[in-house]
């Protein structure tokens, strides 16, 4: 059956989304410490998450997380519990849930085909095979082939009469919905078996409004340089580490390709009046409103990525013009760098390749080092903690400098490399050695010097749409650095639990 949608746009821009009502941990909800948090020998000081964080803890606490992981029993233990998962030094371990209480979401235009080999996977999986499902037509140009096969499939058809953009769908749906969780899929997806499951049990904590899998690369028969590039650089893949979606961190956003959020939570969803970024903006402002985001890659969803070289370019330029709205909505939440000033200038004279500026920022590394050992006096080895933090914060500024010059900042870098045979040299070593360094991280089977020159084509592109949005908005607010008020940026704020 296909249902008109008298469509009213969503007054979203701008609107703080209701505030969790209770954050408080249940009794019975388990945490266990993120693989690569630093216990000191006491146990009593942390040292994790993504921006790292450090806490310490009392005697008591440090009791409690003698074998990695503990269960909230009181409000003690569930305020440790909500610290430890709000900084990423934990993860949620959540009692497994039967999958119930789901509308699945698809917005799409077209694509019937698509639309079978989704809905194929989502009735073929016992615990989503009898969930509603609603098809929210955007305006296609052949509205019959998407009945038929919403109707083959048992699924609600919903439908614009003209096309009205993903995030005006999307609500269509969220409105329509009656269950308590909503599971926005786009049609390109083709969800693996069990991911509902894995990502309804995060919402055991009340004040989870949004979680979201992992999305990975469909197989193809024959793969090209574009698709082994995508299979581990995709924008849509956040990668193999799970934790809280925190702005200005490793997971800023997640995107909206397949997502589940707490339906009393959305309020009235996206941000219509966005055509791109509009799911990292729903997750700022679920952030701004109190609300926690988890991204838990144990549940997987498959995509179909584009890998058409115009199409591809396309994509990535559209993606950069975001970035303007984003800035002008979010003040200071998608800055193209963020680092504290000791660093910057570290790093600058470091640039200058003679030894008296060298020298000056050893100096300055040395000195943060030992104010942060200084803040650190319970640590096993202050001296020794507080030279590698510091030198870990100097080279993640410089690598954020590697990047700015390469993606965001690029029509900069080349007009000084025209005028300047130094800033060339020094902006062709920097745009290989990132790509270098990009490849043996992502562990792509493609050549090294492929990859370099399909990242550098990734950046290109991106930035060329971050600086077509800052034109069009009239702004500089997505190409403006943050520099964090902090020695060490966030390394060494301390907090007792």
């Amino acid at each position: 059956m296909t249902t008109p949608a008298h469509h009213t746009p969503a007054p979203t821009r701008g609107i703080r989304l209701p505030a969790p009502p209770d954050a408080a941990l249940p009794a019975g909800f388990t945490v266990e410490l993120a693989t690569g948090t630093r216990r000191s020998k006491d146990g009593r000081l942390l040292l994790g998450g993504a921006p790292p964080r450090l806490l310490r803890l009392t005697a008591s606490a440090a009791r409690r997380l003698d074998g990695g992981r503990f269960t909230v029993t009181d409000p003690a233990s569930g305020l440790l519990a909500r610290r430890l998962l709000d900084t990423g030094i934990a993860h949620p371990r959540p009692t497994p849930v039967p999958v119930s209480d789901t509308t699945v979401v698809i917005p799409i235009r077209d694509r019937a085909g698509q639309l079978d080999r989704l809905l194929t996977a989502l009735r073929a999986d016992p615990p989503t095979s009898r969930l509603p499902v609603l098809v929210v037509d955007d305006g296609s140009t052949d509205p019959a082939a998407l009945a038929r096969v919403a109707r083959a499939h048992g699924a609600e058809l919903l439908a614009h009469p003209r096309n009205l953009g993903p995030a005006a769908a999307r609500n269509t749906g969220l409105r329509h919905a009656r269950t308590p969780y909503v599971a926005f899929c786009d049609s390109d997806v083709v969800p693996e078996p069990g991911w509902l499951a894995v990502l309804l049990a995060q919402f055991a904590d009340p004040a989870v409004a949004l979680a979201a899998p992992r999305v990975v690369a469909l197989p193809v028969p024959a793969p090209g340089l574009l698709d082994r590039y995508e299979e581990m650089r995709s924008p849509l893949d956040m990668g193999v580490r799970e934790g809280p979606v925190v702005p200005v961190s490793a997971l800023s956003y997640v995107p909206s390709a397949t997502i589940v959020v707490r339906r009393a939570a959305a309020g009235a969803g996206f941000d219509e009046s966005m055509r791109v970024g509009e799911d990292v903006d729903l997750c700022m402002r679920l952030h701004e409103a109190g609300w926690r985001l988890r991204y838990v890659p144990t549940a997987r969803v498959g995509h179909r990525h584009r890998t058409d070289l115009r199409n591809w370019l396309a994509q990535r330029v559209a993606y950069g013009t975001g970035a303007a709205g984003l800035a002008l909505r979010h003040p200071g939440q998608v800055p193209p760098l963020y680092a504290a000033p000791w660093s910057l200038a570290a790093c600058a004279l470091a640039l200058r390749g003679r030894p008296g500026p060298a020298a000056v920022a050893a100096a300055l590394t040395a000195v943060t080092a030992v104010r942060v050992a200084r803040r650190m006096p319970d640590a096993d080895s202050p001296p020794l903690a507080g030279a590698l933090l510091s030198l870990a914060a100097l080279r993640g500024t410089a690598e954020q400098l590697l990047r700015c010059a390469t993606r965001h900042h690029w029509p900069v870098a080349v007009t000084a490399a025209v005028a300047s045979s130094r800033v060339r040299h020094i902006l062709i070593a920097a745009a290989v050695a990132e790509g270098l360094v990009d490849h043996r991280r992502s562990g792509t089977s493609l050549a090294p010097l492929a990859h370099v020159a399909i990242r550098r084509l990734d950046d290109l592109a991106y930035g060329w749409g971050v600086w077509q949005g800052a034109v069009r908005h009239r702004t500089t607010a997505p190409l403006r650095p943050r520099i964090a008020r902090r020695v060490v940026s966030r390394w060494t704020a301390g907090d007792r639990f």
